[in-house]
């Protein structure tokens, strides 16, 4: 088997670099590369993967994480752009594989149910049981209703998609080769929406119950500067053009996956989002007046003081008392109370009045709308804020299943696997969302993650990077730059220190190391201690205890 220049060849239990020499892996880890390459751009499972490199043997994660590491620094995999972790479901081995023409299939080949390509039924039923083994009673409830509210177990069709060839429009072998790679990643993301079908090509459509309802074509091509994808979203019964979505990417970036993946997150995030309003069992018109309250609250709450603060917060009070039901502003309000207790806008004795309130809001509007990508990307985010890890990772999850290239619901998770310890999938967690670069409004926060989780690893050269990044979109509450002045006082840089923790708090004033860190509640020892050390480093540059 042939892949990015190396060999691996099953027989002699050998994988050999591009220069031909012989690169040794123990011999679990060459079982588990000869298990992902056979299975290239297939997501499996960890459950699989731990049952078929260590058969009838119970090992922990922790195995399959060193493998994985082992695996990736013999490919040189640093970026981990070959070896992928898919947040909370398994590994993907994303690069084309070739073989002999006359070699014999390296393994068997799994079973659809276990290489994920299962009913919605059975994922279904697998998460269920994996929460109540979590003793998450609540996050099993929250699945429940969310279930039978999409209409799993009812007779009301959900859309039914056909994604088009995309069309080249500059007939050279490479760009059509994209073209055929942003269409296959952007099927594959659409393939993990929930209540959404997606059938294959044209013509294998043979029954009327598979005849699609909606059709999407797309069109690459090539500026001086960008490579552009344009979508079409149609109605097939009216033929009406319900959404046209256009995504750009760097012309110069060298790296083809990277174009591809924000190719087709560009256009898919969007895309998500329209076909997440067809398939609400009961989708009802957004109120005028609600979207300019909303508006008014927004833009107050931009300016980023405690003041304009209050004024949104009476905005959407003011506009909910009259409207107690609008899903829209009970999503909004509620992520302005969480706003609040982050920023410390509320006294002690306020934040579980605004904490409880929230929590209502939120729980109401998913109940009413469990397909709401919005209400239950705040859900997740108000869950993980809170510390309700065991919830928060079900909610998150749920949310990705309603737009996989949500990057706010990927940053939510990627805070919660960091503060459970789980420091390699955060970073990784983050590094996808960075690959997906969606939603714009977004694109800081992922970064701050991966410069926190470098942070928390002590590799505050690396750190340094994704942080300046960051900032660079938009300095936010000033949490990045006290990141970065922990980054340079500990690589010796005092005077940058000193300047990073001043911006930060003319950002945030009034922080002391006590009331900017993360809650403690459920968080595991190792992240504790990390975060101890980062609370020490900001007290040595000046910060107030």
């Amino acid at each position: 088997m042939f892949f990015s220049g190396f060999v691996l060849d099953p027989d002699r239990a050998e994988l050999r670099g591009p220069d031909g020499a012989v690169i040794r892996l123990r011999p679990k880890a060459f079982e588990l590369l000869r298990l992902l390459v056979a299975h290239s751009h297939q997501l499996l499972p960890k459950r699989v993967l731990l049952d078929t490199v260590w058969p009838g043997v119970h090992v922990g994660e922790d195995s399959l994480f060193q493998c994985i590491r082992e695996i990736r620094a013999a490919l040189g995999d640093h970026e981990r752009q070959m070896v992928k972790l898919v947040s909370g479901r398994g590994y993907l081995f994303a690069v084309d594989v070739s073989t002999a023409t006359d070699a014999k299939p390296a393994i068997q080949a799994l079973p659809i149910e276990a290489s994920g390509v299962s009913s919605r039924f059975l994922r279904t039923r697998r998460t269920t049981a994996r929460m109540i083994a979590g003793g998450a009673t609540a996050a099993l409830l929250l699945g429940a209703f969310a279930i039978v509210k999409s209409g799993l177990f009812s007779d009301r069709s959900a859309p039914v998609v056909e994604v088009m060839s995309f069309v080249d429009t500059t007939a050279e072998p490479r760009e059509a080769a994209l073209a055929r790679g942003v269409s296959a990643q952007l099927i594959a993301g659409l393939s993990r929406i929930d209540g959404l079908q997606l059938i294959a090509s044209a013509g294998q459509a043979t029954a009327a119950r598979t005849a699609p309802t909606h059709l999407v074509q797309g069109e690459l091509r090539k500026s001086a500067q960008s490579w552009i994808l344009q979508t079409r979203l149609i109605d097939t019964a009216s033929r009406e053009v319900l959404s046209v979505v256009e995504a750009k990417v760097d012309a110069q970036q060298p790296d083809a996956q990277r174009v591809q993946s924000r190719l087709a997150a560009g256009v898919g995030y969007t895309l998500a989002l329209k076909l997440g309003r067809l398939r609400e069992d009961s989708p009802t018109p957004g109120s005028s007046t609600a979207d300019i309250a909303i508006q008014q609250a927004a833009a107050s709450i931009n300016q980023t003081t405690k003041e304009r603060f209050a004024t949104a917060r009476t905005i959407l009070e003011t506009y909910l008392a009259g409207d107690p039901d609008n899903v829209d502003v009970q999503v909004a309000l509620a992520t302005l109370h969480l706003r609040g207790i982050q920023m410390t806008w509320y006294s002690p004795a306020q934040i579980n009045a605004a904490e409880n309130d929230a929590r209502k809001l939120l729980e109401e509007a998913v109940a009413a709308q469990p397909l709401s990508g919005s209400a239950m990307g705040a859900y997740c985010r108000f869950l993980t804020a809170t510390n309700q890890f065991a919830e928060s990772l079900v909610a998150c999850t749920k949310t990705l299943s309603l737009n996989p290239w949500d990057g706010a619901a990927l940053f939510q998770l990627g805070l919660t696997q960091l503060q459970l310890g789980r420091f390699e999938d955060a970073f990784a967690t983050f590094l996808e969302a960075d690959g997906f670069d969606t939603p714009d409004v977004s694109r800081w926060t992922w970064l701050l993650g991966a410069g926190l989780v470098c942070i928390v690893q002590d590799r505050n050269e690396e750190a340094l990077g994704w942080l300046q990044r960051s900032i660079a979109i938009t300095p936010a509450s000033g949490r990045a730059h006290m990141l970065l002045a922990v980054a340079y006082h500990r690589l010796g840089r005092d005077s940058e220190a000193k300047e990073a923790l001043a911006k930060g708090l003319a950002l945030r004033p009034g922080t002391t190391a006590t009331n900017i860190a993360l809650r403690k509640d459920n968080a595991s020892d190792a992240y504790l201690r990390a975060a101890g050390k980062i609370s020490s480093n900001l007290v040595e540059i000046g910060l107030p205890p």
